[in-house]
């Protein structure tokens, strides 16, 4: 199988849900690949995938979610693994760039999918029920060849529901090993760079457009995960996280939303142990925490990228 991999040769797919900035995102995505082609509102991720993958003519291809906006140099891009030998059934994943807190790494980013994998793979709402690494996200059931390189900036702070439920996906996620819940005991040994961002979650993105919603959905997300008997399996159905939103956290006011990240701090600290403060971080400490914090390494197999300029 060719190892050299020209990005613009392949179908580039926008895959939206119901982001509130879905169709801004889309726009902006058409001036820079006027040929992407687009999945949208299709329930379950594995499902959304499947739909991906049989729209595309090519034997893979590219998916650029609905809250990203990617970096034009990124299709010009080539990719020459001379030294890997199962592209075949490998996703390559890029870093992206959240800008509630500055974090760069998989979740949001672009993702380049070998088509018949995506069609037989049987991950989320499809996953066998004896397979519970592959319950709540792709990454613990596939094959991935991480990417340092970002090439896409990820803008889930549209509105406060946005926010908060980005927050609480990754609250809940990151709390996991390798997608199964730990003990208590077991959290704080869990992979030092998923704690450090979960922390990061926790405290950071207060200089941004509802940034503190963020934080209290990843502190939501943490403490309904550990700290208590809820399904963590829940986080992969975007429905019922809407339900969860209008029933107990649309009415909250700005000033309430204060007190409740305050209070969550507090318990997360006593009953887990977490290395955070009560409040987090405010609009100017966050907005320099962003602008001196280094993102580790994803640590890519080998590979060689052609810059084309």
């Amino acid at each position: 199988m060719e190892n050299k991999l020209k990005i613009i040769d392949y179908d580039i797919i926008y895959l939206s849900y119901d982001e509130p900035n879905a169709e801004k995102n889309y726009a902006d995505l058409l001036t820079k690949v006027p040929w992407a082609k687009r999945v949208h509102g299709v329930e379950g991720s594995d499902a959304a995938h499947k739909a991906c993958a049989e729209l595309s003519e090519t034997d893979r291809f590219i998916t650029v979610d609905g809250d990203n906006q990617i970096n034009p140099a990124f299709i010009l891009q080539e990719i020459d693994f001379e030294q890997h030998a199962d592209l075949e059934h490998s996703v390559i994943s890029w870093c992206g760039k959240n800008i509630i807190n500055g974090l760069m790494y998989g979740n949001g980013g672009l993702k380049f999918w070998p088509k018949q994998y995506v069609l037989n793979m049987r991950t989320h709402e499809n996953a066998d029920p004896n397979n519970l690494q592959a319950q709540v996200d792709f990454c613990w059931d596939l094959k991935y060849i991480q990417q340092n390189s970002c090439y896409s900036n990820v803008y889930n702070n549209e509105t406060p529901q946005q926010a908060w439920r980005a927050g609480f996906r990754e609250g809940v996620k990151m709390a996991l090993d390798q997608g199964v819940k730990p003990t208590q005991e077991d959290f704080l040994k869990g992979h030092w760079k998923n704690l450090h961002r979960l922390w990061i979650w926790l405290m950071v993105g207060a200089d941004v457009k509802n940034g503190n919603w963020a934080i209290y959905g990843a502190r939501e997300g943490l403490y309904k995960t550990m700290c208590t008997d809820w399904d963590y399996v829940n986080v992969r159905d975007f429905e019922y996280l809407n339900d969860i939103w209008k029933k107990n956290y649309s009415e909250i006011a700005e000033d309430k939303l204060a007190y409740e990240i305050m209070g969550l701090g507090e318990t997360l600290k006593h009953e887990l142990g977490v290395p955070i403060a009560t409040d987090p971080l405010d609009a100017e400490q966050s907005k320099f925490f962003k602008s001196v914090y280094q993102n580790p390494s994803r640590n890519p197999q080998q590979q060689f990228v052609i810059d084309p300029e």
